[in-house]
Parts: structure tokens; C-alpha cells; sequence
């Protein structure tokens, strides 16, 4: 028996007007130039200077990764066309498709932190043991550029899949085919003109960190909370700072994550405006972090035996382990 995940209600005020995709494309321009910079320090062999830049590009890139999300919301762009265009495409060189991405993360939505929520797998499931949750853990905060599409594709090849509809299965082949084909052409080229030094620092290095940053946030969302509510299995950000209200801004808002999990159709440049219903009311229930720093010691003090949601506190498992 899974518990469920209460919501409270929130004013919806989704309007195809109100997405604002200004924030992502300042994103695609800053990682644009941090690009540049990168490919100059690397031809003239300025290492100081590439690592940092090397660091700022993850970090913009990890803010493509949540513009991936709000694709899969349909909230990134206001044309159809051009939000499934930049969610195909971010998804290519991600390595997971975006069609099933879309799928899976829905279901986060529909069955937060329950053993339904194959996004958080397999830290909903309390016959996994704790040894298989260190080391998913582990591969996922070290290796997430590859183990994260793994999560993805291992729903989608299920023998018991929740990717049913032949239309939206047919759609995931073609994309994994094309990544298949855009990721040969690409290899290729870099092996014709025998540029790997290049496509090691400008894409590789900067690609691998800025997955591990999505993991750490991913965790710092839900990690180690096992609450009936969305506020007490939902960590969110409220920064006060300047500073942090930017880095926010560059995170495409995602820090305020409890809000997005009361209603998922307000646009990313809205969610500040309801921070009032983080406020805790039910038992479980904590007030938001003001910064990322605040909130990883509570992460990490949940490592050593990781999991999600209030099934692990459920005593009608008939007997089963929930430690």
C-alpha cells in the first residue's frame, strides 16, 4: 500500500502568455560564449583559465537540464512546435528522450514519492536493499550523464512498462534513434579531424559535472524524506540574497520546488510569488532552506541509507524491512 501525497491547492493561473522563455535563451547565449572562451583557452593551452570557464558552462548547462523539465511541462516556449523542438534536441545530447522523459516525470508528479515514482527508483522501494540504494546512489552522483538515461530507458524496457501507448513508444524509438545517429556523426567528425582534446573540455567535462549537479539538486529535492505531503517529502530553496535569487534565476527558479509540486502549470518566472504555501502546517513539515549550502548536510546525513517517501514509515507492510 503506497501513501499518498497530499497537495494544497493553489491558484492556477497558467497562461500561454505568461511563458517566458527570455531566461533559457540568455542560458543557450551565455553557454554559447562560455563555449568560445573555452575552445580559445584549450588551443592556447591556458589551463587556469579553462577550468573555471569549464565550471561556468556546467553550471549553464545545468540550467539547460532543468529547461529540459520545463519543456516536458510544455512550459518552456510558448509555441508547441518550438518546445518539443529544444526538448528533442537538449534531450539528444543528454542521452535521454525526451518523449520518455516526459512520461516518467509525469508519473513523479501523479505518484510523488511513492513506490509509483519510478524517478526516484529505487529509493521508493522498500524491498531494495540498503546496499543497492548506496550504490545507486553513488553511480548517480559520480556518473549521472550515464547512469540517469539508465533510470529512464530501464521504465521504458520493463517487461511491465508503464510506456504503453504504441504512438508515445514509437516516438521514444525515433528519438533514440536519432540520438544514436546525431552522437555517430558527431564522434566521427571529432575522430576525422582528430579533435578529442576539444570535445573532452567542451562538451565532456562540462556535460559530466552539470549531470552530477542535477543529481545533487534532484537529492536535495527529495532525498531522505519520508513525508505524506508534498511539503514534508519536498525540500525547497527560498534564498534571500541577491545572489541567491540570481542563481535561482539561472535555475530556471527549480529551488522552489515545493510550489512547482503543488501545481506543475505555473511558469518557472511565477514560482517566487507563492512561497507563502511552504510554510509548514502538517506534522513532517520544515520551512524552506534559504541556500543549497544549508540544505546538503541534511543530504548527505540521508546517504548512508537513502530513501524516499512515507511507505518506509508505513507499519502494515506486513513485516517487510524498512531500514
Amino acid at each position: 500500500m503506497n501513501i499518498a501525497t497530499t497537495a494544497q491547492p493553489i491558484p492556477d493561473v497558467h497562461d500561454e502568455h505568461a511563458i517566458n522563455c527570455v531566461t533559457f535563451q540568455t542560458l543557450v547565449f551565455l553557454l554559447a560564449l562560455s563555449q568560445i572562451g573555452i575552445g580559445v583557452t584549450v588551443s592556447f593551452g591556458w589551463l587556469w583559465a579553462t577550468v573555471p570557464l569549464v565550471l561556468v558552462a556546467a553550471h549553464l548547462m545545468h540550467g539547460l537540464l532543468i529547461g529540459f523539465h520545463e519543456a516536458s511541462h510544455g512550459l518552456l516556449r510558448k509555441s508547441r512546435r518550438l518546445n518539443e523542438f529544444d526538448g528533442v534536441l537538449i534531450g539528444i545530447f543528454s542521452l535521454v528522450p525526451f518523449s520518455l522523459y516526459r512520461v516518467v516525470h509525469q508519473m513523479h508528479h501523479m505518484h510523488l514519492a511513492t513506490e509509483k515514482d519510478t524517478e526516484l527508483w529505487p529509493f521508493v522501494l522498500t524491498k531494495a536493499p540498503r546496499w543497492a540504494r548506496r550504490l545507486a546512489a553513488f553511480l548517480e552522483l559520480t556518473v549521472g550523464l550515464f547512469y540517469s538515461p539508465f533510470i529512464f530507458l530501464r521504465v521504458f524496457i520493463h517487461r511491465h512498462t508503464l510506456v504503453r501507448s504504441r504512438k508515445v513508444r514509437r516516438r521514444v524509438w525515433i528519438e533514440l534513434g536519432l540520438t544514436v545517429v546525431v552522437w555517430a556523426a558527431v564522434l566521427a567528425a571529432v575522430a576525422f579531424f582528430g579533435v578529442w582534446k576539444y570535445f573532452l573540455w567542451l562538451y565532456f567535462a562540462p556535460a559530466l559535472i552539470a549531470a552530477n549537479l542535477q543529481t545533487w539538486r534532484k537529492y536535495v529535492e527529495h532525498l531522505g524524506l519520508t513525508g505524506n505531503t508534498v511539503n514534508s517529502s519536498t525540500r525547497s530553496i527560498v534564498p534571500r540574497s541577491w545572489f541567491g535569487r540570481i542563481f535561482a534565476h539561472t535555475l530556471l527558479h527549480e529551488p522552489y520546488h515545493g510550489v512547482h509540486h503543488q501545481n506543475a502549470g505555473l511558469p518557472h518566472t511565477v514560482l517566487p510569488q507563492f512561497t507563502s504555501i511552504l510554510a509548514p502546517k502538517h506534522p513532517g513539515e520544515r520551512v524552506p532552506f534559504i541556500s543549497y549550502r544549508q540544505a546538503l548536510p541534511d543530504v548527505i546525513r540521508s546517504l548512508g541509507n537513502p530513501r524516499v517517501g512515507a511507505q518506509w514509515r508505513d507499519p502494515s507492510r506486513n513485516g517487510q524491512p524498512v531500514s
